[in-house]
């Protein structure tokens, strides 16, 4: 069975920081492709970061220069470390990994406190 396990949202201010956490259990890490995507309220759910396989990272514009993408292997976890946050980045942040099919955790909450 497959699991992915995100953790590390809550409520942070402009200019914070967070790290998110996406733990894999039931698929072979290495071999998938691990993103995250986020859903923010009124919104469809949006790509945020993707680190292939390979190491091979893509970011869409807005979180550019803020937000990294990293995975650890030996844990089978994904991360995305969120800096200098903006109102805007509110959202329900999902993990996902994609190889031939593609699998979501549950989401996890980030939300601006101004």
């Amino acid at each position: 069975q497959v699991q992915l396990v995100e953790s590390g949202g809550g409520l942070v201010q402009p200019g914070g920081s967070l790290r998110l956490s996406c733990a894999a259990s039931g698929i072979i890490f290495d071999s998938y492709a691990m993103g995250w995507y986020r859903q923010g309220p009124g919104k469809q759910r949006e790509l945020v970061a993707v680190i292939s396989s390979g190491g091979i990272r893509i970011y869409t514009d807005s979180v550019k220069g803020r937000f990294t993408i990293s995975r650890d292997n030996a844990q089978n976890t994904v991360y995305l470390q969120m800096n200098n946050l903006r109102p805007e980045d509110t959202a329900v942040y999902y993990c996902n990994a994609k190889l031939r099919q593609m699998y979501w955790g549950q989401g996890t909450q980030v939300t601006d406190s101004s």
